[in-house]
C-alpha cells in the first residue's frame, strides 16, 4: 500500500500518470474478493481516500466507483469502534471528490450511473445499494428483495426498452425541511439540472417533473431522509447531464428514472417502491396502501396493482394466477377462497416429520392413498381425500428413505417400493400393510430414485438408481435383479418412467452433470438402444439446460416427459422423437434451487405441471398448452410433489398436505 500512496502523490504533484491505477487493481482484489469486503479494509481506505482526493478530478473516476462497490458489497464487516470516527470522515471526503469528478468529466453513460451511486452510497443514503445490481443490467436485469417477506422478484426485461415518455407519474420532491446539515457538496449538481442550464427537452417531453425531483434532492444534499425514489431521480439526472454519448446518456437516464416505480411481490402481494426492493433492509420502507403503477416478476411493464389487503369472499374478477396457503385454506390474489388444505395427521407414534418422499397409490375399486416417508424410515399411507392416516407401515427402515414408488402388477394387485439412503429397498402391500419384503440391502450411496417399468413381455419391473450410477432392474415378485442400464455409469440424481404404450415403458434419468439419458429396459444388453431415443441435443444446447429433475406428464394423448434445471426452466420432450414440446416454462427467480416438479391431467383434458425448488415455500402451476403460469405461495418449506387427481400433495418439512388445483 505504501508504494500505491507514493504513486498518488507524484502522480499530484505532476498533475498528470496513471502509474497508480495497476497497484490500486491489484489492492483492490485484497480489500473485496468474490463481494467480501475484508477486515483490514476500513484501515487502509481512509489514507488511500486522501491521496485519491488530491489528484486531478478527471483522473480518478474508475477509484471512486471501485470504493463505490466496496461500501455496498453484499458482505462487508461493521466497522470496528476505533476506526468509525477516521472511516466516516474518509466517506464525506469520498463524497466531495467523487461529485467533483462527476462534474468535471464526460463519463460513459454506464460508468456515469456507477458513479453517481457510488457519490449517493457516500452520501449515507441507502439508494447507494442499487450499485451492485447496475453492474451490467441488459445482462442481468432487475433483481429485487421484499422488504417484507424477503422473496425475489426478477424483473428481466426492465431494461431493455427504453422508454420514450414515463410509465407513471414522477414521485413527490423531497421536504423542504430535510435539508442535510452540516454542509455538502451537492449545490454544484443542483445547478448543473437547473433547467436552464439544460438542453431544451434533454430526455423528451414529460421528463421534466422527475428532473425537478432531481434538483429538489441536490439542493437538499442527499439527505438520508429523503425517498429512495428521489434519490434515483437524481442518479438519472446525473447520467443525463455527464453521460456520453448523448443518445446512450438520454436512454440510460430514462431507465433510471424508472426505478423511481414500484414493484409488486408475487409471494406476499404487497407493493414496494423499486428502491426498497434494492437496498437490504432500508429504514422506513411500507407497502403502498393505494392502487398504483407497478412492475411485476411476469412481464417488463408497469401495470396497476392494487392494494394487498383481500377483498370481501365471493367478490368477482378476472381469472386468479397467484394463490397463498393461509392455515387451512388457499386464498386466491383476491382474497376470495379457492379451497381448502388437507394436512395429512401424524401418527399415534409421534410426529411424521419431514418427508423425502412420496408416491401415490390406486388401488382397483378403493379410494387413492398416499404415500410419505423421511428421516424417521417409517412409511406411512393416507387417505388422500382427507388426509386421514391409514396405515403406519412396519417394520421400519434402517435408514432414511429417500425414495418411492406404486407398483401396478399384471395379476392386479398394487405394491408400494420404499428405497433408503443406506441402498436398502423395501416392498409392502399398501391395502393391509404388512411388507411384502422387508427393508434388505446395501447398495453404496443409497437409492436415490425409483420407478416402475413395463416391458412388452407384461411384467412390471421395479427400476432402482443409485448417485453411483447403478441403474437396476428387479423382479418385484422374487426380488432378483433381472438388468441394468446407464451403461456409462453415470450418477444419476432424478429418475421417471415415461409409458410410450400399455406395453412398453422409458426409463428418463437426469445425471448430476445434467445430462438427460433415457434407455429402454426392455432390452437385455444395456449398451443396445431399442426403443430409447436420446434428448435433442442441439435443442439442449440452445437452451443451455441442464436438467436436475425429470418427471413423467400424462397428457390427453400421450405421456411426454418434464426435465427441470437450477434457474427454474421446465421443457416438455416427445420421447418418440426425442424432440422438444412448445416453448417451455422460462426461468424463475422464485422456484430457483434443485427442483421438484410434477404433472397431471385434469378432468376435461386441461395438463398442469407444478414446479418448485427443494425447501422453497413458492411453486408455479403451469399449463403449457395455454400458456399460464400461475404461482403459489407455502407457509412450509417444499420437499417433494405428487399429484392424486386434481389435488396436488405437497411433502415439506414438518409433514405432508394437499392442495386443490382448481376451485372448490
Amino acid at each position: 500500500m505504501q508504494a500505491l500512496l507514493e504513486q498518488f502523490a507524484s502522480a499530484a504533484a505532476t498533475g498528470s500518470g496513471d502509474a497508480w491505477r495497476q497497484g490500486w487493481t491489484r489492492l483492490c482484489g485484497g480489500l473485496m474478493d468474490e463481494g467480501i469486503v475484508s477486515d483490514g479494509a476500513y484501515a487502509a481506505l481512509p489514507h488511500l481516500v486522501e491521496a485519491a482526493a488530491t489528484l486531478p478530478p478527471g483522473q480518478t473516476v474508475d477509484f471512486w466507483v471501485d470504493l463505490g462497490f466496496i461500501v455496498t458489497a453484499d458482505h462487508r464487516p461493521p466497522v470496528p469502534a476505533d476506526l468509525e470516527a477516521g472511516f466516516g470522515a474518509a466517506l464525506r471526503l469520498a463524497e466531495r471528490a467523487a461529485v467533483r469528478s462527476l462534474l468535471a468529466a464526460d463519463t460513459p453513460a454506464q460508468v456515469c450511473a456507477h458513479l453517481a451511486l457510488s457519490c449517493v452510497a457516500f452520501a449515507g443514503h441507502y439508494a447507494g445499494e442499487a450499485l451492485g445490481q447496475l453492474l451490467d443490467p441488459r445482462e442481468n436485469g432487475l433483481l429485487l428483495v421484499c422488504p417484507w417477506c424477503e422473496s425475489d422478484t426478477e424483473i428481466p426485461e426492465f431494461f431493455v426498452v427504453d422508454p420514450a415518455s414515463p410509465p407513471f407519474e414522477a414521485p413527490a420532491p423531497p421536504d423542504p425541511a430535510l435539508v442535510r446539515q452540516g454542509g455538502h457538496p451537492w449545490a454544484e449538481v443542483a445547478a448543473a439540472l437547473q433547467e436552464e442550464a439544460l438542453p431544451e427537452e434533454i430526455l423528451g417531453e414529460g421528463w421534466e417533473p422527475f428532473l425537478r425531483v432531481a434538483r429538489e434532492v441536490a439542493l437538499a444534499g442527499v439527505s438520508p431522509d429523503i425517498t429512495g425514489q428521489a434519490v434515483l431521480c437524481l442518479v438519472g439526472g446525473l447520467v443525463a447531464v455527464r453521460g456520453v454519448p448523448q443518445r446512450d446518456a438520454r436512454e440510460s437516464a430514462r431507465q433510471l428514472m424508472c426505478l423511481s416505480g414500484h414493484f409488486r411481490c408475487w409471494d406476499c402481494e404487497r407493493t414496494w417502491t423499486i428502491a426498497d426492493g434494492l437496498a437490504a433492509d432500508p429504514d422506513g420502507a411500507g407497502p403502498e396502501r393505494s392502487a398504483t403503477q407497478a412492475w411485476t416478476d411476469s412481464d417488463g411493464a408497469a401495470a396497476t396493482a392494487e392494494p394487498a389487503a383481500p377483498t370481501a369472499p365471493g367478490g368477482t374478477g378476472r381469472a386468479a394466477t397467484r394463490f397463498r396457503q393461509d392455515g387451512d385454506r388457499v386464498l386466491a390474489a383476491d382474497g376470495t377462497p379457492w379451497g381448502r388444505t388437507a394436512v395429512f395427521s401424524d401418527g399415534a407414534r409421534g410426529s411424521s416429520g419431514g418427508v423425502n418422499a412420496l408416491a401415490v397409490v390406486s388401488l382397483p375399486g378403493r379410494p387413492a392413498l398416499v404415500a410419505g416417508a423421511g428421516d424417521q424410515g417409517v412409511v406411512r399411507l393416507w387417505d388422500v381425500v382427507d388426509g386421514r392416516l391409514v396405515h403406519d407401515l412396519l417394520p421400519e427402515h434402517p435408514d432414511r428413505i429417500r425414495s418411492m414408488t406404486s407398483l401396478p402388477l399384471p395379476d392386479g394387485r398394487v405394491l408400494l417400493a420404499s428405497g433408503g439412503d443406506k441402498g436398502t429397498i423395501a416392498l409392502w402391500d399398501p391395502a393391509t400393510g404388512q411388507p411384502v419384503r422387508e427393508p434388505a440391502g446395501e447398495w453404496p450411496g443409497g437409492v436415490t430414485g425409483m420407478c416402475a417399468a413395463t416391458v412388452p413381455d407384461g411384467r412390471t419391473l421395479l427400476v432402482t438408481a443409485t448417485p453411483r450410477g447403478a441403474v437396476r432392474l428387479w423382479d418385484p415378485d422374487t426380488g432378483e435383479c433381472v438388468g441394468r442400464l446407464n451403461p456409462y455409469g453415470s450418477p444419476i440424481q432424478s429418475i421417471a418412467a415415461v409409458p410410450l404404450s400399455a406395453a412398453r415403458t422409458l426409463i428418463a434419468a437426469s445425471d448430476t452433470a445434467g445430462r438427460v439419458h433415457v434407455w429402454d429396459p426392455a432390452v437385455d444388453d444395456p449398451w443396445e438402444s431399442g426403443a430409447a431415443v436420446q434428448l435433442n441435443a442441439r435443442a439442449l444446447a440452445d437452451a443451455d439446460h441442464r436438467a436436475a429433475a425429470v418427471a413423467a406428464v400424462p397428457t390427453p394423448d400421450r405421456t411426454v416427459l418434464a426435465t427441470a434445471d437450477h434457474q427454474g426452466v421446465v421443457m416438455l420432450w416427445d420421447l418418440t422423437t426425442g424432440a422438444p414440446i412448445g416453448s417451455g416454462l422460462p426461468a424463475s427467480t422464485g422456484t430457483a434451487g434443485p427442483p421438484v416438479i410434477t404433472g397431471t391431467t385434469l378432468h376435461g383434458g386441461r395438463t398442469i405441471l407444478v414446479a418448485g425448488t427443494r425447501h422453497g415455500h413458492r411453486l408455479r402451476v403451469w399449463e403449457p398448452e395455454s400458456g399460464e403460469v400461475g404461482h403459489i405461495a407455502l407457509d412450509v418449506a417444499l420437499t417433494c410433489l405428487a399429484t392424486a387427481g386434481a389435488d396436488l400433495i405437497v411433502g415439506h418439512d414438518r409433514g405432508v398436505l394437499s392442495l386443490p388445483l382448481t376451485r372448490q
